[in-house]
């Protein structure tokens, strides 16, 4: 079955280039031009990504970032037109997996729109295989079925938040620098910076965390990286 991509822009050109290089690829799409709008289609869960430009009408693209992520933890890449470090970290905070900074390249959208579905697809394909069940406190983590409870009330983290907690909590005691959580969550074939796992891991810490400023469980040791404390 083939995946299917929201493309979010209200520029329909951008739209139009975007569709014709990922449909060439067997991707299907749909498109949305405002905020509004895209909210209501991937609320009715027809989707294996999103494509969302960082200014649209009706809602910016933080406001539709943040109000998916109450409900969806769908693979959301930003398009910013900036490119500014600030544009890309606070689309980071708000919920989006990756950004891209406009004008860019069509193909270099495509492979990284590929590379989050694919990476997507190998998580569908081993979950029935994977069944760890992490109990420590009142901290619960359900690998099988991506889920993280704090005290009995569920934490809804990002696709890429479980991803870093998940290797973490498989590896309880062990230090990982942040080039090596970029390797192993990112991949080789998505561009992102180590500020990148800083800010996922901020805001990772303010959904499970009492004090994120003295974690119980995602610790960080000077100099050498993070590591989940068992």
């Amino acid at each position: 079955m083939a995946r299917k991509v929201l493309i979010v822009d209200d520029e329909k050109n951008i739209i139009k280039g975007l569709k014709v290089v990922l449909e060439s690829d067997g991707i299907s799409t749909e498109e949305a031009y405002d905020g509004e709008e895209a909210l209501e289609k991937i609320k009715e869960g027809r989707f294996d990504l999103v494509l969302l430009d960082l200014m649209l009408p009706q809602k910016d693209g933080l406001e539709v970032c943040q109000e998916v992520r109450a409900f969806s933890d769908i693979p959301i890449i930003m398009l910013t037109a900036k490119g500014e470090a600030m544009d890309k970290i606070t689309g980071l905070e708000f919920g989006a997996d990756d950004y891209i900074t406009k004008p860019f390249n069509v193909l270099e959208v495509k492979a990284r729109v590929k590379a989050h579905l694919r990476r997507m697809e190998n998580y569908k394909k081993t979950k029935e295989d994977d069944s760890l069940v992490v109990v420590n406190g009142d901290f619960r983590f359900e690998k099988d079925n991506r889920r993280l409870y704090i005290a009995g009330v569920e934490k809804p983290l990002t696709s890429k938040e479980f991803d870093l907690l998940s290797l973490l909590v498989e590896s309880p005691g062990k230090v990982f620098g942040r080039d090596e959580l970029l390797r192993l969550v990112w991949g080789a074939d998505v561009k992102a910076d180590v500020r990148t796992v800083d800010v996922h891991m901020r805001r990772l810490r303010e959904k499970i965390e009492v004090s994120p400023s003295e974690p119980m469980y995602v610790r960080t040791k000077w100099g050498q990286g993070y590591y989940y404390q068992g």
